[in-house]
């Protein structure tokens, strides 16, 4: 027996906890991109100590700004998507990534608030650990959402009150609201708690699933994206009932068809995954258009900068090093280099700098996002090169380990380079 846990709109509920006039009014929480570490100010940002409820480590409170401050731009333009919206405002229609523009325009009275990720961490943690003690085996899915796996724990009989039992507990210890889903197996339990909400507890038995499923649009079901939807669609598929009556069809299209299939229709879908480990790390921002080149190298510099921090967080080598730009009118350009030494922050920059000279196509074109990647991990004593190389690439690793060190203590903006400190006037 398996159950879902998902926390009714997080980022709103986890501001519930500390500002009680958040409660029962309609209410947001919109993000900007995070541009503030390409300022030479100085800001506190702290580190999750857990990747696996973030997919940036890196943490800033914007929650105690004004809406001025934080939504309106220099030129009195409100910026910002919608992340997470209560109840209240979905009444109106304010739903996630939906512009702060829109939604205010939609609902005039709602509370817009800026996050506060340290926060969100903080809860998401205290949850997991809660459910450990509470649940056998616990997989952490994403920042708000969890698995529990119960079997041979828990009789069928009551898990419903055990269940509910549950609800209570972490509403008493952390103030959350909760939805909880139960099936026979994973994924069916996280169809099942989208049946739950807002704030309960739906299980359907085994015997019971298949009449239970059999109208539901193969658009709910989780991990059926809008290709794989329109894919379906064309043979003819659009319930999950549609589904099970074409398991030749889903076999036929090996490992992704048949993992599909099966999660559908309940079989072999009883894995818990305690720990992930992550293929890649990176970091990205998108911003107004820029055109001044210096500019963006200096970006770079301070994006490779936050990712080497990362990567010795992580205790990675990684031999993969990759970037994504993306300029106005949606054009893009993207490469990546492999290479065969160990890890340090003056090597990387230097490549990253590289990459984008060699990759910057569109020179004539304003810049709007940077993303750079690293993957491939290895350790440095899987491979080998010439002497001299190796010894100098240790030198400059544990160079590097010092001020990683010193960044880990003081804050990640202790040490710069010269080139990051000088911001360049932006042509817009």
């Amino acid at each position: 027996m398996f159950i879902h846990l998902d926390i009714d709109c997080f980022f709103i509920s986890a501001h519930r906890t500390i500002d009680k006039s958040l409660e029962n009014i309609p209410a947001a929480v919109g993000g900007r991109s995070n541009l503030n570490i390409f300022s030479t100010k100085k800001e506190v940002r702290k580190i999750s100590e857990n990747s696996g409820a973030f997919v940036s480590t890196i943490l800033t409170n914007e929650g105690q700004k004004s809406f001025q401050d934080y939504f309106v731009d220099e030129n009195g333009k409100i910026r910002g998507i919608i992340t997470t919206s209560s109840y209240e405002a979905r009444a109106y229609g304010v739903r996630t990534a939906m512009s702060v523009n829109e939604a205010l325009t939609l609902c005039p009275k709602l509370k817009m608030v800026p996050p506060n990720y340290p926060l969100y961490h903080e809860l998401s943690q205290k949850l997991f650990k809660l459910l450990e003690h509470e649940i056998p085996l616990v997989e952490q899915f994403s920042i708000d959402e969890f698995f529990g796996d119960l079997s041979g724990y828990i009789e069928d009989s009551e898990v419903v009150d055990f269940a509910y039992n549950l609800k209570q507990k972490i509403a008493n210890e952390l103030g959350l609201p909760i939805s909880i889903g139960i099936a026979n197996t994973k994924f069916l339990s996280k169809l099942i708690t989208e049946y739950a909400k807002p704030d309960g507890v739906k299980y359907v038995k085994k015997e019971d699933i298949k009449n239970f499923t059999r109208d539901i649009p193969i658009e709910e079901f989780p991990g059926i994206g809008k290709a794989y939807q329109i894919r379906l669609k064309g043979y003819g598929i659009r319930t999950l009932g549609d589904i099970e009556k074409k398991r030749e069809l889903f076999y036929s299209w090996k490992k992704p068809g048949i993992e599909l299939y099966n999660r559908v229709c309940g079989i072999n879908d009883n894995q818990i995954i305690q720990h992930r480990d992550k293929k890649s790390i990176g970091i990205g921002r998108t911003f107004d258009k820029i055109y001044d080149r210096n500019e963006i190298q200096r970006r770079v510099i301070i994006l490779s900068r936050y990712l080497c921090f990362l990567v010795k967080k992580a205790d990675v080598n990684p031999l993969t090093y990759a970037i994504k730009i993306k300029y106005e009118s949606n054009i893009k350009s993207k490469d990546y280099v492999n290479v065969n030494r160990i890890f340090n922050e003056e090597d990387f920059k230097f490549n990253m700098k590289k990459l984008f000279i060699k990759n910057d196509n569109h020179k004539s074109h304003g810049i709007v996002q940077l993303n750079i990647t690293v993957s491939n991990f290895t350790k440095p004593r899987e491979f080998t090169y010439n002497l001299f190389e190796y010894e100098n690439d240790l030198k400059k690793r544990e160079l590097s380990n010092k001020i990683q060190g010193l960044r880990d203590k003081f804050g990640i903006d202790i040490i710069k380079n010269a080139s990051e400190l000088e911001e360049k006037k932006l042509n817009k």
